[in-house]
């Protein structure tokens, strides 16, 4: 199972991300989970403190691993295109409550002269983790899907956009849909959060097509105070769990 999940800023990819992972892990399952957000907390959601979430150097940041895979210096502007990375997971991954938690970071590009070895290491790692046949994979993305190329965009399962209810969120929907046809993937569904009563219920089902809505989750006071404390909502919303429970499931039908 390979999932890639976006949205918006702030409408709980990462409350679902961590969720369905803290769930295929609870099963026994080996799951790596993939930061790709430049607002990167998937840790937190996980169940790391904000010390263990603070000493965790992302991928992009690692200047030494960039140069030594990619072969790009400050002296040599060539570099591989295609780099070793297939160690990576395992070797620069953190393990937390059975979920293995890669940080990929994000490339500035402001004053930062070229970032191409940087975007090449990203994709590559993207790629590589497509490929994990026997694994659940799961990468929280930012809105856009600039850092998957069509070869790893072919490779995943299901595109998840998180919406709100709201004319905003189901723009963002949209857009993700187009971009992932332009990418060769056809599969985009969408879990609807913070619902909050029959009117928000009434305008998601009038907005996404029958087939692309995988489910609902509903406001949940639990989650807000799981991210105030600085906890994983795993371990505080027992309510959440059994609604993203239902969507995990029919992502398991999907499946077989």
């Amino acid at each position: 199972m390979k999932v890639a999940i976006t949205g918006k800023g702030g409408v709980g990819k990462t409350t679902l991300s961590s969720t369905l992972a803290r769930l295929y892990a609870a099963e026994g399952r080996t799951v790596l989970a993939a930061d790709v957000d430049p607002d990167a907390n998937l840790g937190l959601a996980l169940g790391l403190s904000q010390e263990e979430v603070d000493q965790i150097v992302p991928i992009s940041k690692m200047r030494t691993l960039v140069e030594e895979r990619t072969g790009a210096t400050d002296a040599n502007r060539f570099y591989k295109l295609n780099p070793y990375v297939a160690d990576i997971p395992e070797k620069y991954s953190k393990d937390i409550n059975g979920v293995k938690l890669l940080v990929m970071g994000t490339v500035d590009v402001g004053g930062s002269g070229c970032v191409c070895p940087e975007h090449v290491m990203l994709k590559s790692i993207l790629s590589a983790l497509s490929f994990r046949k026997d694994d659940v994979v799961i990468m929280d993305m930012e809105a856009g899907l600039e850092h998957l190329g069509r070869g790893t965009a072919a490779n995943m399962d299901e595109f998840i956009v998180v919406i709100e209810p709201g004319a905003r969120s189901v723009q963002t929907y949209r857009n993700v849909k187009r971009l992932a046809a332009d990418l060769g993937v056809q599969r985009v569904r969408v879990v609807a959060n913070k619902v909050r009563d029959e009117k928000d219920e009434a305008f998601v089902r009038s907005s996404i097509p029958a087939e692309d809505l995988l489910g609902m989750v509903h406001y949940n006071l639990e989650i807000m105070d799981a991210d105030r404390q600085g906890m994983s909502p795993y371990d505080c919303s027992p309510t959440a769990i059994e609604e993203i429970r239902k969507i995990k499931a029919i992502l398991d039908r999907e499946e077989q």
